[in-house]
């Protein structure tokens, strides 16, 4: 069973946002679904919301890639520990692309019920994105 969980969270990484096949989300995703990721602005809400948002990374990272690194599962919970690279060439939160390779990384924690994802908390590196875009300068080194 864990590893029928694990496979469910896989397929959102590695189909919808490695190779951009934007209709698995419905396969994957539950329509009431919520993700609660603190650098949007609020919850996203239902499959439509989670295909704009993986089109819209996409578009600023067409080269995107996630690895996942490490998953466990208990119960009806999958946490994806994972590190996704890219190179910024779209816009991305109203920054134009730079032509940077970055690299960040996350973890997720996933809800399943009846096959698909329900709920989703995300927590990754932002800050990392933001000064390897040149946005938000890196502290000095002492």
């Amino acid at each position: 069973m864990p590893d029928d969980l694990k496979a469910v969270s896989r397929r959102l990484i590695d189909e919808v946002y490695n190779e951009g096949k934007l209709d698995v989300v419905d396969e994957v995703v539950a329509p009431g679904y919520v993700r609660h990721d603190p650098t949007l602005p609020e919850d996203i809400t239902g499959q439509a919301a989670e295909r704009e948002l993986a089109a819209a990374y996409r578009a600023a990272f067409p080269d995107l890639m996630v690895t996942i690194e490490e998953q466990l599962a208990e119960g009806d919970r999958v946490v994806t520990r994972w590190t996704a690279r890219g190179t910024h060439t779209g816009d991305l939160w109203g920054i134009p692309g730079t032509g940077k390779e970055v690299r960040v990384t996350g973890t997720s924690v996933d809800r399943i019920q009846g096959g698909r994802i329900v709920e989703s908390w995300l927590n990754w590196d932002a800050l990392g994105l933001m000064q390897q875009l040149g946005v938000v300068p890196t502290m000095a080194r002492a």
